[in-house]
């Protein structure tokens, strides 16, 4: 992921024979869920709408530094003239802005607060149908977890342990961009790309949801004690446990936010 520091962290996405994690090849990355080859016919708006769900996702935080022009050019399969059309539309949108120099880069903004929370939150749950977020999400989440504890390489274990450290250590303002990570680690770890990409999709909509509520230390605990258990269950290769701890975790989220939405 690009940091303020440097913008090339960020491998280029594989070509689709790649993507198999042949001996020696880039390993992947939560890009490569949210960032897929768009479609000749309508290049512009699926690039925008990708690079959208990248930001709603939180995982290029306020502050931080997009991946380079290259590197989104290359995920995407566009043009550097189309995707500077589509980091136009977000600057005029003040989602982000364009600094010039040595560190320079395209850079996230922070989000505006509506001047009326209630009616943002009014408006989120609109737009999306709640409980069916809610069940499709488990389903997924649960799938690739019992896929998951079937059998990891070494490699892919690390990874997945790298993210639960990472959700442990987190500070609060950035917790949530972690655990989005982790549940995208699990997702990308399962095996199927159609999988992670759908996930990355109701990830983005759960996100929406969530940033409508507090952060409360107490449920932040539990869930902790959730990741790790899951962790524990898909590396002790017990898929049954992996799916069944996975719908508890799923469960608690579901249930407060039906607590703050109702």
């Amino acid at each position: 992921m690009a940091t303020s520091g440097r913008a090339d962290d960020t491998r280029p996405a594989a070509r689709a024979g790649d993507r198999e994690g042949v001996a020696g090849g880039p390993a992947p990355g939560p890009l490569d869920s949210v960032l897929r080859p768009v479609r000749a016919g309508n290049g512009f708006e699926e690039a925008l709408e990708q690079i959208l769900q990248l930001l709603r996702l939180g995982l290029v935080p306020p502050g931080e530094r997009l991946p380079s022009e290259r590197e989104l050019s290359q995920h995407l399969r566009i043009s550097r003239v189309m995707l500077r059309e589509v980091l136009k539309v977000l600057q005029d949108q003040d989602m982000v802005e364009s600094r010039r120099g040595r560190y320079g880069g395209t850079f996230v903004l922070p989000r505006t607060a509506a001047p009326d929370g209630s009616g943002e939150l009014r408006r989120r749950i609109a737009a999306v149908d709640v409980e069916d977020t809610l069940r499709f999400r488990e389903v997924l989440e649960a799938g690739a977890a019992g896929l998951c504890a079937e059998g990891l390489t070494a490699e892919a274990e690390d990874r997945l342990r790298g993210a639960l450290d990472a959700t442990r250590g987190a500070r609060l303002e950035d917790y949530r961009r972690q655990d989005t990570l982790l549940h995208l680690t699990l997702a990308e770890l399962s095996g199927s790309r159609t999988l992670a990409a759908q996930y990355a999709g109701v990830r983005a909509t759960l996100n929406e949801l969530l940033d409508c509520i507090p952060l409360l230390v107490r449920n932040l605990e539990h869930s902790q004690q959730q990741h790790a258990a899951v962790v524990e269950a898909v590396l002790d290769r017990d898929p049954d446990a992996a799916r069944e701890m996975m719908r508890e975790h799923c469960g608690g989220t579901a249930a407060l936010l039906r607590g703050f939405l109702a």
